[in-house]
């Protein structure tokens, strides 16, 4: 695959918050959270990899409908875990 950027384009990509075994971590800190670029290019690399996205989110968390979407789409990679935060 050849890439070509013109001069304002760069290579785009995500990182974890963590990664342990199977699972890859991402902790968001919000009341609702969108299928962002971080979320979906994330979601892709742990289906490719066999492997499970957990994000982890705050008890009033609320999944906006991009990201109901996505889970619907890959609902064997991703899990939104609940935590309790002090």
């Amino acid at each position: 695959m050849i890439y070509r950027y013109t001069k304002h384009q760069v290579a785009r990509g995500a990182f974890p918050d963590a990664q342990k075994d199977g699972t890859i971590r991402l902790f968001k800190n919000v009341a609702t959270l969108r299928a962002t670029y971080q979320v979906c290019l994330l979601t892709f690399l742990a289906s490719e990899a066999g492997r499970k996205l957990v994000i982890d989110v705050p008890q009033h968390f609320k999944p906006h409908p991009t990201l109901s979407r996505l889970m619907k789409e890959f609902p064997k990679t991703i899990r939104i875990e609940k935590v309790l935060r002090s």
